[in-house]
Parts: structure tokens; C-alpha cells; sequence
């Protein structure tokens, strides 16, 4: 088998991997994502070696002890402490990972951002748009480069159709509906944390699983214009959280289980002129993780599903009917070959945070084209907002675009 040229096993690739920029590594809060951030980190000098750095895993924080010691026993980390100004406070540390619960990410993304760290933070990246816009604010203020946990925007499959689209292949865009369903929250006597309360969260599966969508209709066709929403609670109790004083109580559930909206395209957009449908739920009962999308055209149309994020069906008007043709990942899709060798061997969710890890040092290093940033974790926030305010009137609200996002735009002279 002959490795295609996008492969990095090249003589010139391993000639530049010998040479190494160290990057100092610094983590906030040890938890399933921020393992997943120090093993992407971890992993770039092998999938990546012509990127030319060599991650440095510094300082991990985090109030609790047992996370602590895996960071230092298990991930690697020089050294661990309870609380995270350390980190932000240590010249050794050059980029920081926050992987703390959604209320920290304002104080901590800002202090991090003052302190002169490149930021790498998982959605939602504020509880609403008016804090995403002071983490940006500050961003900018620093200068420091930054990256969102927005991974459905990695999977190959996903980076060729953003291609098809900005190239015509579909034609004019006419609509698209997302669908992003999952089961995990379903259970009514799963405990009241901190993902059910406004206060500590912002929102429930707006912000959580909406967020994502959102990010993926932008990275896609283009930033959205306006929307109307509609937004449900049905599991409206749940009990206390173990241990609590309120273990054995009903709480009420503060945040919605399950949102819908109507979208319109900005003129800017890939998708000028399409309409568009997008749903969200964590307390779907069968889907486990079914987040898809599905893209319309004059000329043809795709769909992709997460649950098979290897493949996409892509159909056109004049071929075969107008039936779907199903397509795995190969190396003539983006990245992928840095993974696998041929299709139908299947990259991995966790791969898909190597691919961010990497776009994120791309823009540390200075070219930030491919990497997602704080504007666009503002774009989907004001989304987000703006559906909260339908929600409540039941009116038409309007997205003003944020400078400075990744959206996929239209070409110049495109119709």
C-alpha cells in the first residue's frame, strides 16, 4: 500500500520532527475531558511529528486529591496542585487546557487569558453569551491565541463536506435540519448536578448539545441570522445528589431537556438563502449518541451521523438516480490518513481531539486558519441566547455575525 502525500511519512517530515519546540502544557481540572486533552497533547509528536513540537505536560490542577494523583502518576504531570492560579502563575506553562464545570470557565478563562496563556476551553465557553464575550474580550486584550471544545467539526468526514459545499458540489443550498440526540440524562432518578441547575450551567441541552449543533450548521454553511425557538422540560425533578442534605428529596430541575429552533442564514453564509430546522435532546430513550446533519442543494445533498462518523452519503441529482452513495473515510478525506491507513478501519472519538489539539498549536504558533476560536464560541453562544429570548416571546430573533469566526463563507462571485 502506498501512503498518499498527505501522510506524514515523509524523510522531510521526520527531518523536522528532530528538531522540537518544547510547549508547555498547563491543565484545569482532571476530569474524563481534561484526560482527553493530555492524551491529544500527548499524542500530537506521533500523528503530527512534522508539526515540529514536543508538548511539555507542566502542572495539572485540582481540588481533589485522587485527580491530582492521576494527573502525576497516570497523564504524566510534573506536578499537580489544588488550585488552578498556579497554574496560570507558572512561567513554565505556556498553553493551559480549562476543563473545569461550566461556571468556572468566565473566571478562569479570563484569569488565564490576563496571565498571558493561549487557551484551549470546552464548551459552552460561558454561561451565555454576555460571559463568552468577556472571555473574549479578554483574549483579544492579551493577544493569546485560543481553541473550543467544538470536536463534531473534526471528523473527516465532516471537513469534506464543509469542502463540497464552499466548492458548488451540492449546488445552491436550500436546507439542512441537525438532529443532535442522545440518551445520557433520560434516567428521572439520575441526580440533580450541577448540568440541571441555571446558576451553575447557564442552560441545559441548549447549551450542551445545541452548542455543538450550532457550531456545526456555522462550521458548515455559514453563521445563522435569526432564529425561532421553542424549549421543553420533562423530567422537571430529580433527586438530591448523594451525600447531600437533599439526597433524599425531589429538586426541581431548573434548565430545559429538550430545544428546537428555525434558523435563517446570514448573506454572508455558504448556505445564503437556505432555511433550516435544528433539534437537541439528552432525554431521548433509544439514540445514544445520534448527532447528524443533513444538507440540501439544487445539485445534491449529504448526511452524517456521529454514531458512524466514518462515513458520509452524499447523493446527486444526476448520478445514480438521485440515491445516496455511502462513502467511507479515506485518505483523500482531511486527516485522516494521519490516523488510518485505508477505509473501513475506523478513527475514534478521541482522535478527533488529537486533529483540535493540533489546530489549536497551529494557532499558538501563529496560524490560527483552521483552529476554532473564542469568536466562534460567541457566534454559537448568541445563537443560544437568541433562542432562549424566542423561547420566551415566540418572535423572530436576530444573530449579528461575530468578526473573526471560522463560519464557512460564500466565494466571491458565488450566486
Amino acid at each position: 500500500m502506498t501512503a498518499s502525500a498527505s501522510t506524514p511519512r515523509t524523510e522531510a517530515a521526520f527531518a523536522a520532527a528532530t528538531e522540537k519546540r518544547r510547549l508547555g502544557v498547563g491543565l484545569v481540572s482532571v476530569g474524563w475531558m481534561g484526560k482527553l486533552h493530555s492524551r491529544a497533547y500527548r499524542n500530537l509528536p506521533f500523528v503530527y511529528p512534522d508539526l515540529g513540537v514536543e508538548p511539555r505536560l507542566v502542572q495539572a490542577a485540582d481540588p481533589v486529591d485522587s485527580a491530582r494523583d492521576y494527573a502525576q502518576h497516570v497523564l504524566g504531570y510534573e506536578s499537580t496542585t489544588a488550585d488552578y492560579r498556579e497554574v496560570l502563575a507558572n512561567p513554565e506553562v505556556d498553553v493551559v487546557s480549562i476543563c473545569a464545570p461550566n461556571f468556572l470557565h468566565a473566571e478562569i478563562g479570563i484569569a488565564a487569558a490576563k496571565a498571558g496563556k493561549h487557551i484551549w476551553i470546552e464548551k459552552p465557553v460561558g454561561r451565555g453569551a454576555h460571559e463568552t464575550a468577556a472571555i473574549r474580550e479578554a483574549a483579544e486584550e492579551a493577544g493569546v491565541a485560543s481553541a473550543i471544545g467544538f470536536n463534531y467539526r473534526q471528523p473527516p468526514a465532516v471537513q469534506f463536506a464543509r469542502q463540497l459545499i464552499l466548492d458548488g458540489g451540492l449546488g445552491r443550498i436550500t436546507n439542512v435540519r441537525g438532529r443532535f440526540f442522545g440518551g445520557f440524562n433520560s434516567d428521572p432518578e439520575f441526580p440533580l448536578a450541577w448540568r440541571f441547575r441555571r446558576e451553575l450551567s447557564g442552560s441545559g441541552v441548549l447549551g450542551d448539545l445545541m452548542g455543538h449543533l450550532v457550531d456545526l450548521t456555522h462550521f458548515l454553511l455559514g453563521p445563522i441570522a435569526s432564529v425561532t425557538a421553542t424549549t421543553g422540560t420533562y423530567i422537571t425533578e430529580r433527586p438530591g445528589m448523594p451525600g447531600s442534605p437533599d439526597a433524599d428529596k425531589k429538586l426541581p430541575v431548573e434548565n430545559e431537556d429538550f430545544a428546537n429552533m428555525l434558523i435563517r442564514f446570514d448573506d454572508s453564509a455558504a448556505a445564503a438563502g437556505a432555511l433550516g430546522s435544528l433539534d437537541a435532546s439528552w432525554i431521548a430513550i433509544g439514540p445514544k449518541a445520534e448527532y447528524g446533519i443533513e444538507v440540501f442543494g439544487t445539485e445534491g445533498s449529504f448526511r452524517w451521523n456521529f454514531e458512524r462518523l466514518n462515513e458520509i452519503e452524499v447523493a446527486y441529482r444526476d448520478v445514480n438516480g438521485g440515491t445516496y452513495t455511502r462513502m467511507l473515510a479515506d485518505a483523500s478525506f482531511p486527516e485522516f490518513s494521519r490516523f488510518q491507513p485505508s477505509p473501513g478501519t475506523p478513527m475514534g472519538y478521541d482522535d478527533l481531539k488529537v486533529i483540535e489539539a493540533k489546530k489549536f498549536v497551529q494557532s499558538v504558533l501563529g496560524d490560527a486558519s483552521e483552529s476554532s476560536n473564542i469568536h466562534d464560541a460567541l457566534a454559537s453562544a448568541q445563537v443560544l441566547t437568541a433562542a432562549e429570548q424566542s423561547a420566551e416571546s415566540g418572535q423572530w430573533v436576530d444573530t449579528p455575525v461575530v468578526p473573526g469566526n471560522t463560519s464557512n463563507v460564500r466565494k466571491e462571485g458565488s450566486n
